[in-house]
Formats: structure tokens, sequence, C-alpha cells
């Protein structure tokens, strides 16, 4: 496969891995912000989903109507749902030889979907939570459609790897600003609600549930999002899946560049598969989850140096 056709679809495994935990993640935060008894702030999410100066983000960070239109429509915001779901588009309009028909419609139906000007006025002025859930539905049919159309190919092999390194990016990301709210206050009653909060954020909730009964801990908590193996969104299971998608490039790699590759992985799924994180050292556990971050950016940089030629 050409690099310039394999980067083209790692990058649209990436940008809907992005636009549906955002989705989530923005509802999610919508949803608490109706049991918040004072104002409520944007600010924190702003900073991930925005590109505003400090002066432009106080002047919406209290504006729920404001704040959901620019992360979710405006295309002047490079990291909108909007222009994610408009470059997952543009990348997949030139790879249509390495994916199926039903994989492209079913993203020019999530096109032509965020463009429609009534949903937009519906999440600015009436209904954000069924509207926002209309998208997230579209999102999760998409990724669905890839799963069960696309050939086990090098086309799909790439979009995973791009699929689970974002969402091993965005699950460390959601867990850092959750556990620096916590922090601020660890003996909170409220803390158990953001807690569910962040489990929502996450699509965990209900597997929570599952193993722990409903007893909302900061150590379960980190417990299911950062080493439970078997949930779908949590740390080691997204890093282990980007191991074993990255593994199937053996054969088509030069071999100093997959060993490379193969040993910042491994080190990286090996440092969280073996750490043992205090949930109440608030200081060394952001400090884990950051360098884990900084780590992922590394494997991304690498990746993208010696699979695509870029620099």
């Amino acid at each position: 496969m050409l690099s310039r056709v394999a980067d083209t679809i790692y990058w649209l495994g990436r940008y809907i891995e992005r636009t549906n935990g955002m989705l989530q993640v923005i509802l999610t935060r919508y949803i608490s912000s109706q049991d918040s008894a004072g104002e409520f702030n944007w600010g924190p999410l702003l900073n991930i989903y925005g590109e505003l100066t400090e002066e432009e983000k106080k002047s919406i960070e209290t504006n729920s109507p404001k704040a959901l239109d620019y992360m979710i429509f405006d295309q002047s915001n490079s990291a909108s749902v909007f222009n994610n779901i408009m470059f997952s588009r543009e990348n997949a309009r030139g790879i249509q030889d390495h994916i199926t028909k039903e994989v492209w419609q079913c993203l020019n139906d999530y096109y032509h979907m965020i463009r429609d000007d009534n949903m937009r006025k519906e999440i600015s002025h009436a209904d954000p939570i069924s509207t926002i859930g209309q998208l997230i539905k579209s999102g999760l049919l998409f990724t669905g459609t890839i799963d069960n159309t696309m050939t086990r190919d090098e086309g799909f092999t790439f979009i995973n790897i791009g699929k689970f390194l974002e969402r091993t990016v965005h699950s460390l990301d959601i867990t850092r600003i959750k556990m620096i709210e916590i922090s601020s206050n660890p003996e909170d009653a409220g803390n158990a609600l953001k807690l569910r909060y962040l489990l929502y954020s996450l699509y965990g909730f209900e597997a929570y549930l599952k193993i722990f009964k409903g007893n909302f801990t900061t150590k379960n908590a980190l417990e299911l999002i950062l080493y439970n193996p078997e949930f779908p969104h949590s740390v080691l299971y997204s890093l282990e899946r980007l191991y074993k998608y990255f593994s199937r490039l053996r054969a088509e790699s030069l071999a100093e560049s997959y060993e490379r590759m193969e040993f910042l992985i491994g080190k990286t799924m090996n440092n969280m598969k073996y750490s043992n994180m205090n949930e109440s050292d608030f200081i060394t556990l952001d400090s884990f989850l950051f360098q884990t971050s900084q780590d992922l950016f590394e494997i991304s940089a690498t990746f993208s140096k010696y699979y695509f030629g870029n620099t």
C-alpha cells in the first residue's frame, strides 16, 4: 500500500474515533450541567476541543448554547466535530478503492447530518441531549460498518491503528481532567457523582456497575479505566489492540522501523500494565498519566515518520 494511502486511512480512523469520544464527553458534560446548582463552566473542554484565547474562552465558557455550538459546529475551530467529520470525509473520498461502498455511504450520510442547519438549531436552542445522541449513533454506526464490511487487509489494519491510538489518548485526557477536579477537594461528597460522569464519558458506567456493584470509588474507577483488559475504552485494552494491529505490519515493514515502533508501543503498554497507582496520590497519578500521553505522542510521531515519511 502506498504510504500516502496508508496515512489517509490511518487519519480516517483517528478522526472518527476522536469525534465519537468528543460527542460522548460533550453530551455527558451537558447532562452534568443540568445537575449543577451553581454556574456551570465549559472551560476544561474548551481547552482541549478548541483554539480560543483566554479572553475568547471566558466569553463563552458559562454559556452552554455558545460553547456547544463552538465545539460541535464552528468551522473556524479546527478541533470541532464538524471539521473532524469533514476531514474524515475528505480522506475517505480519496481512498474509495480501499474502503467499502457501505463505509463511504455511511460517512457521507454522517457528513450531511452535521451540515443540517436544523440540527444546529436543535442543539443551540431546543434539545441538545437527543440531537447529540443522534450524532453519537451515526458515529457508532460508522465504526460498526467498518467492522462488518471491510476485509481484514492493510487498510483495515491502518484504520484500527489510528482508532486505538486516538482512543488511548482520549481516555487519558478525560481521566486527567476529572482527576484534577477531584483532587481539588478529595473529601467532597460530590466526587462519587464526578466519577459517574467520568464513566459515562468513556462508555464505562454499565461495565462499572457489573464489576463493582455500584460502589463508586476513585480506586475502582481507575482500575476499570486504566487497567481492565476487557473494557474496550480502558487504556490497557486500547494499547493491547494498538500493539496487535501494529504487529500485522511486520512482514511489510523495514526491520529498523518495525523494531523501533514495537519497542515504543511495548514499553508504553508494559508501563501501564505493571504500574500500581495510589488513587490518593494525585500528584504522582497526574504525572504518570501525563507521561503516558507524552509517550503516545512519541509513538504517533515515530509512526508517521517511519511509515508515512512525515517529519
